[in-house]
């Protein structure tokens, strides 16, 4: 019981800011390339197919490294484990700036790989991490809304980083986006390891908030052990993993992930160049007007995860509360593919924030892995999920760039892009099925 006397902290919403922060890096680095794209590839001599294949380079080792990154958060906990994963994806950032130093440009764009292919791997434990750390720190009821939080951070990144870097490439060079982002990052790393702590270990919880997010389900005891070496191993038993692979349940939720992640990485990759070399906008203006779809899918994003909880507060049910605002969203983001049947520049930019904004009032995929992965192991259950997801960073950057290098335009990738948002709601009404916590036990 709470005492009456005693008025609950709200420290649980301090560390979703921090989850906020640090993602909304995460996506900015992710971006540092499509923003300066169209300079780099000028001087590097890069052609749609082969930006394609550098865009996917990130994805290759993010999807690799997901279920063993996804195991180091087992062992070792989340705010270790993500600090490292901070500092180096911000020091392989920082060195991409440094490409333009290598004589030719094949040798150039084989480091490019490599740094990108580093970055991924870097932040693989990323969101595996942010969805423990709400599976933790936050109630079923609030955990909508905390999910929905730091996954709109991947808009926010946009509305404020994208301006900067636009800026920073036309005034000092794209070599300049780079060094700014990776300082950032590393400073950013440092202020976590003073800032997070788990639950039971937080200098600044009270008991009373203790045994409010305890008593709505959060799994306090997770980290219980963080730091110890002798720290019973988790998430090993592969036996387990097939069980979790096994589940149609599951395999609805990831074949979504992918469909969602499709569009993710056209906003974060080819939507730049889209406006430059589709739309005729000089990269200043990108930078601007990128922000402004964004902006939508911040707000999509925190309405979104709100208006589940909200839902759920009405006493619908889990599956209800959740698969709505997914369907709702996808309907919204399949807009996108009217801007191939209009020339004005307002509503091409009106249609793709209306997108922007579905696709961030949909993506309660988050939401979804901290209310069904197995306690046991919750880092291998969201480093699969991620895994799944994030299939479409390699393959939706090399696939758009094969549709513009045959076609000579964007029109066949706007399609392809909307026809995965339609996937993503038949796997959400018909596979998926009632949403619930899986028991490995049962």
């Amino acid at each position: 019981m709470i005492p009456a006397t005693e008025k609950k902290t709200r420290t649980r919403w301090f560390i979703v800011f921090m989850l906020f922060l640090v993602t909304a890096l995460n996506y900015a680095d992710r971006a540092t390339l499509s923003i300066a794209g169209s300079d780099m590839s000028n001087q590097l001599g890069l052609d749609s197919v082969m930006m394609g294949y550098v865009f996917s380079a990130f994805a290759w080792s993010y999807v690799a490294g997901q279920i063993p990154g996804g195991w180091l958060l087992d062992r070792f906990g989340s705010k270790k484990v993500y600090f490292w994963s901070i500092f180096l994806w911000s020091v392989f950032t920082l060195l991409q700036g440094f490409i333009g130093f290598f004589g030719t440009a094949g040798t150039a764009v084989m480091v490019l790989f490599g740094l990108r292919f580093l970055v991924g791997l870097s932040e693989a434990p990323s969101f595996p991490a942010n969805s423990r750390i709400v599976a933790s720190w936050f109630p079923s009821h609030e955990r909508g809304t905390a999910a929905a939080t730091f996954n709109s951070a991947q808009y926010f990144a946009t509305v404020l980083f994208a301006p900067i870097m636009g800026y920073i490439t036309y005034q000092f060079g794209w070599e300049y986006v780079f060094y700014f982002m990776g300082v950032v990052g590393i400073i950013v790393a440092f202020c976590w390891l003073k800032a997070i702590h788990s639950p039971k270990n937080h200098p600044r919880i009270n008991q009373a908030e203790l045994d409010y997010i305890e008593s709505g389900g959060a799994l306090i005891n997770m980290d219980q052990n963080e730091g110890n070496e002798k720290k019973e191993k988790k998430g090993e038993n592969w036996n387990n993993i097939k069980k979790l692979l096994s589940n149609k349940m599951l395999l609805g939720i990831y074949l979504g992930q992918y469909c969602i992640t499709t569009l993710t990485y056209f906003f974060l990759t080819w939507f730049p160049v889209y406006l430059v070399q589709e739309r005729g906008m000089t990269i200043l203006e990108v930078g601007f007007i990128a922000s402004l779809p964004a902006i939508c899918g911040f707000l999509g994003g925190i309405l979104g995860g709100m208006f589940s909880d909200f839902l759920l507060r009405k006493g619908f049910s889990l599956t209800i509360a959740r698969k709505t605002p997914i369907v709702i969203g996808m309907v919204l983001s399949m807009s996108l593919v009217a801007a191939n049947y209009v020339d004005a520049q307002w509503i091409v930019i009106f249609v793709m924030a209306l997108a922007f904004f579905g696709k961030g009032f949909g993506a309660l995929g988050w939401a979804v892995v901290s209310d069904t992965s197995p306690k046991e192991m919750s880092g291998v259950s969201g480093g699969l999920f991620n895994t799944f997801g994030n299939i479409a960073g390699i393959t939706t950057p090399i696939i758009i760039g094969y549709i513009i290098g045959t076609t000579g335009s964007f029109n066949g990738a706007l399609i392809f892009v909307g026809a995965n948002a339609l996937v993503a709601i038949f796997s959400y009404l018909f596979l998926v099925g009632e949403i619930k916590r899986v028991d490995l036990k049962a």
